[in-house]
């Protein structure tokens, strides 16, 4: 149960920090945002591994790291964007299809979910997928590719890679395998911003939300990390994958964004999943 917990603590920090990071992608350059939350997660993972003082484990866990790192700043820069100029509603269930990529390698690797986990998985999955599709209003009313919904998919394949790479490096030390992660993404981040040059408009306004993004991004993370641990990453991973109901249901409070009568639909069919799997 203590990974279920985790993982599902993690799609709720994700979510709230995606809904925070799409809602200032739509005012400030995209970098802006990205490299000020990645410099926060940083600080707090550097903080607590002086705190903790131990020694960097052996092994090939920063390469994993910093695969992780490329893959969940990609997926995060497309997620953005996707959130920047689509309904949040619609693309942020698009992006849940990161839990296919785990889900696949964990099951072809000898992963074995219970009978009602299996059913969990598949309502998940489903849920959050079903969304992909949204109304447009006319004459002949019909539906078609949701604004967003390429980038959406972009990320996803990124944050799949990111669970199977984090999952590996947080075997030798979760702690270790973050602050190695977010010195990797920042890195890439800077790098980009030497070579892009976008306008800097973050002001002192902004930082307060700017923290925020990342402090709960990095919660996140290590809920995530944790929680791969101590669980199947097949398992753990659909649940993280959730972020997406955290994200709609702000969207819909705050900027009256309203998901269609289908995505709704997609939201209880997902929680309907994380009760199997729970159960399971």
């Amino acid at each position: 149960m203590a990974a279920i917990a985790l993982a599902f603590l993690s799609s709720v920090s994700w979510g709230a920090s995606d809904f925070l990071g799409g809602l200032k992608s739509r005012s400030l350059p995209l970098l802006n945002v990205l490299v000020g939350s990645q410099l926060t997660g940083l600080l707090l993972a550097g903080a607590f591994v002086a705190a903790r003082g131990e020694a960097a484990p052996g092994g090939d866990f920063a390469v994993f790291a910093a695969l992780a790192a490329v893959a969940g700043v990609a997926g995060l820069a497309c997620f953005y964007r996707a959130l920047a100029i689509g309904n949040m509603g619609v693309v942020a269930p698009i992006s849940a299809c990161a839990a296919i990529v785990p889900v696949a390698v964990g099951v072809a690797t000898g992963d074995r979910p219970a009978a009602l986990q299996a059913i969990g998985l598949g309502l998940a999955i489903a849920g959050v997928v079903i969304a992909s599709r949204e109304e447009v209003v006319g004459d002949a009313p019909r539906r078609r590719t949701a604004r967003g919904a390429g980038l959406a998919l972009a990320s996803a394949l990124g944050f799949g890679s990111f669970f199977l790479a984090i999952d590996r490096a947080s075997d030798a030390d979760v702690a270790w395998a973050m602050l190695v992660n977010r010195v990797a993404g920042v890195t890439l981040l800077l790098l980009a911003t030497a070579i892009l040059r976008p306008p800097l408009r973050a002001g002192r306004a902004d930082l307060p939300v700017i923290l925020v993004i990342g402090a709960l991004d990095a919660l996140a993370t290590a809920a995530f990390a944790l929680a791969a641990t101590k669980g199947l990453v097949s398992v753990v991973s659909v649940l993280g994958s959730l972020y997406p109901l955290t994200t709609v249901t702000l969207a819909a409070a705050v900027l009256r964004e309203r998901p269609h009568r289908l995505a709704q639909l997609g939201v209880v069919t997902a929680l309907a999943g994380v009760g199997l799997i729970a159960a399971g």
